[in-house]
């Protein structure tokens, strides 16, 4: 009963800090998420140029700004970001939470890129939106210095995902769950 007392804790304090209740008007929380989704890619242009390319060549894209606290068995994730088809320059803003067990400890901020080959990879992504993963983690940053960058493929081709740590300390191996959803107050 502790552990789901802390965990819900944990949760509660990422979605806080997250900027969930920000009191800001849609106009200004949109403009918000545009401007994070900017500074994501250039920074994800900055750490893996050929990213350029790839997203410019893409079906759409997702951006995503997250924290993630990591307590010894818990972890716990939330934050929010934009999906953006190429095709048709139409912004979807999304939501996103994680939760999941293994061994963890630390709290960071990073930025999730997702790149979709196509109509049906995008189009599954704002949809269902889920994602299961095991991670094993390792970031030391504050500011400029320090810093890591992770890239891979997921395991449903057609979708590349880019995460870079923007400031934290973690250490963590977890099995997680997260789910990405469409935001019904900015949609």
């Amino acid at each position: 009963m502790k552990l789901v007392k802390l965990f819900l804790v944990m949760v509660t304090a990422i979605m806080m800090f997250s900027g969930f209740w920000s009191g800001k008007s849609t106009m200004e929380l949109r403009e918000d998420r545009l401007t994070t989704s900017k500074e994501t890619l250039g920074l994800v242009y900055k750490y893996a140029p050929d990213s350029k390319q790839m997203i410019a060549n893409a079906y759409g894209y997702a951006t995503f700004s997250n924290l993630g606290v990591n307590l010894i068995l818990l972890s716990a994730e939330g934050g929010k970001g934009v999906a953006h088809n190429n095709q048709s320059g139409q912004n979807i803003y999304m939501n996103m939470a994680s939760g999941g067990v293994g061994f963890g400890l630390g709290v960071k901020d990073f930025r999730i890129i997702f790149i979709f080959e196509n109509k049906k990879v995008f189009d599954n992504f704002v949809t269902n939106g889920w994602e299961a993963n095991a991670q094993a983690d390792a970031a030391i940053k504050a500011g400029n210095e320090g810093g890591a960058l992770n890239a891979a493929i997921t395991v449903e081709p057609g979708v590349r995902i880019y995460k870079l740590t923007q400031n934290g300390l973690a250490l963590q191996a977890t099995i997680q769950g997260t789910k990405y959803w469409k935001d019904g107050d900015l949609n």
